[in-house]
């Protein structure tokens, strides 16, 4: 009887260390999952996703036989308490051309907060010849309690885009920095137990 219980529970044994190593090997998994989906979006332009700032070596030509309606679109994440919004809604491009539109952000609260914008850009082909030379994309923006920003964007879309491209929508999203509000309230913290600390007598 104890030799059938010790072969049962060896066995048990088994099936758990197998199972945690499937667990384990998933989680790797989906780690890896980012980066590699990232390259793949970087090089295919799937899914929207644009690059970073754009410098040309050499002068672009602009297609003026082509032009290209680009709309503007302004999300925020759930737990972004921002107004966000295009100041233009719609321009009409040549490919090569570069046009300079504006966004306005206004934070509603009254803590100051530090957002991160995402661009996207549809269809999906059309994103990896959607080029940006300004954008507020590129860096973090930080917002003061109540305060709005202008924010430009200037892009160029590459003559190379596909010839049955015709409009294209550019869409950011912001989300706010996760613990950018807790590291202020640690500074403020660490400033009023400083100054309710009492000098040392001597």
């Amino acid at each position: 009887m104890n030799a059938e219980t010790d072969k049962n529970n060896e066995g048990n044994k088994k099936v758990i260390r197998s199972l945690l190593f499937v667990v384990i090997a998933m989680f790797g998994f989906g780690f890896a999952l980012v980066p590699l989906y990232d390259v793949f979006c970087d090089i295919t332009g799937l899914n929207g996703k644009t690059g970073d700032q754009y410098v040309s070596a050499e002068p672009i030509q602009v297609d003026t036989s082509r032009e290209i309606k680009v709309e503007f679109l302004a999300n925020l994440n759930a737990e972004m308490p921002w107004e966000f919004k295009p100041l233009t809604n719609v321009v009409k491009v040549h490919p090569g051309e570069a046009a300079r539109i504006e966004y306005v952000a206004r934070n509603k609260t009254d803590r100051d907060i530090i957002g991160q914008a995402v661009p996207s850009v549809t269809p999906g082909l059309a994103a990896a010849h959607f080029q940006k030379t300004e954008c507020f994309c590129f860096t973090e923006q930080v917002l003061k309690a109540g305060e709005e920003k202008i924010m430009p964007v200037v892009f160029m879309i590459d003559p190379s885009v596909d010839e049955d491209v015709h409009e294209v929508t550019l869409s950011y999203t912001f989300f706010i920095k996760p613990g950018s509000e807790d590291a202020k309230a640690e500074t403020v913290n660490k400033q009023s137990i400083a100054l309710s600390t009492p000098l040392t007598q001597h």
